[in-house]
């Protein structure tokens, strides 16, 4: 594999594939060749690029990671889709969901892996609950509840490129942290949100980063509550917010069904709450012998030993490249891991939250786009 972006994140796909102990780090490229030379000696990576270009055309890369800021995924996509390189790329796709669809469509006419790192898919609780779910042991689902909440952009000095909509997008919050919100409750519930009816915040309009004196305005939002409609019938509320104290990395969803609910809590991810009302409620640990075939083998420790975010991270890396060594990008199987076409989905979810709130705070329908867009 080849990265493109070695910042936090990049850092941990690097980490996540080596762990996988069958694939190579061939090099990285950054913003700059100095960059590029410092990262990869602090990563302890052989080779640098002085760009993006000169890594895609390495014959020795077979898989690209793409973790750049948002606006270089699709120029790094397209290149490497050229080259015949699989890809994986970081949250979200593209800034918009008619760049996300191109990229569909330029990997899938292409016959390569290509995957989306919503890596919360990759906690064996969450896959737990999505058994359990399809199973019928809550009955069906008729209420989804949740937040994602962080406090990194609380102080007027903090900033970003991600509230830069030249770089990140038009959306912040939404589309850094509530795309993996969204995705994991469609994913644990088996229903596509259908529509949505928004309110947006910048709490922090202006900010002074550290690098300069000068203020910045900010327009993208901070802080979001969005009301859901599921396809199934479900409705659901969500929090999103990246100026909430004392939260770091509080993701949590609860989805109630006719029988019972189910809570996951992303900062105590070895337990899962399944609540009753005509029998004792409790708590589900991450315990492999306890838990369904298909969480299982998610889980690499026994009870009592606390797995994490970067053994989540492993887990998806993990799957993408299972795919990738047996050589079925076309495989009629579908993949376990979230595609551009799950990330082209988070794109239109982006989308519809952003319309509902520019309209006003309407319900907006979600264009339930799939194979149609591939004609």
């Amino acid at each position: 594999m080849g990265l493109v972006g070695p910042g936090f994140v990049g850092a941990h796909h690097l980490d996540a594939v080596r762990r996988l102990g069958f694939v190579q780090v061939v090099g990285l490229a950054a913003s700059t060749y100095e960059s590029a030379r410092q990262h990869a000696e602090t990563l302890g990576v052989r080779r640098f690029y002085e760009s993006y270009e000169a890594l895609v055309v390495d014959p020795d890369v077979q898989v690209v990671h793409v973790t750049t800021p948002n606006y270089l995924h699709a120029p790094v996509i397209r290149e490497a889709i050229a080259r015949g390189k699989h890809v994986v790329c970081d949250k979200p796709l593209a800034v918009s969901a008619a760049e996300a669809l191109e990229l569909w469509r330029a990997a899938r006419s292409a016959d390569i892996v290509h995957a989306v790192t919503f890596n919360y898919r990759g906690n064996p609780l969450v896959q737990q609950a999505r058994e359990m779910v399809t199973a019928g042991e809550i009955g069906p689902v008729h209420y989804v509840q949740g937040a994602y909440l962080q406090d990194w952009l609380l102080k007027p000095t903090d900033y970003s490129w991600r509230l830069d909509p030249a770089q990140g997008g038009p959306s912040s919050a939404v589309a850094d942290i509530g795309s993996h919100w969204c995705d994991i409750v469609e994913h644990v519930v088996g229903s596509r949100i259908e529509s949505v009816l928004a309110d947006l915040s910048t709490v922090v309009p202006r900010r002074v980063p550290h690098a300069q004196r000068e203020a910045v305005d900010v327009r993208s939002e901070d802080l979001a509550t969005v009301l859901l409609r599921f396809a199934n019938g479900a409705k659901g509320c969500v929090s999103i917010g990246q100026v909430c104290a004392g939260h770091k990395n509080d993701l949590w969803f609860e989805v109630s069904g006719q029988s019972g609910s189910l809570r996951w809590h992303q900062e105590r991810q070895n337990e899962l709450w399944i609540g009753r009302r005509d029998g004792p409620s409790g708590v589900l640990p991450k315990d492999p012998p306890l838990l369904v075939p298909e969480a299982r083998r998610y889980a690499h420790l026994p009870g009592g030993h606390q797995e994490g975010w970067s053994d989540a991270f492993c887990n998806v890396l993990r799957d993408i490249y299972t795919r990738i060594a047996a050589g079925s990008a076309a495989s009629t199987e579908p993949a376990r891991f979230p595609t551009f076409e799950d990330g082209y989905r988070s794109a239109l979810l982006v989308d519809a939250i952003l319309e509902s709130y520019r309209n006003g705070g309407f319900w907006t329908r979600v264009e339930d786009r799939t194979e149609k867009d591939l004609g």
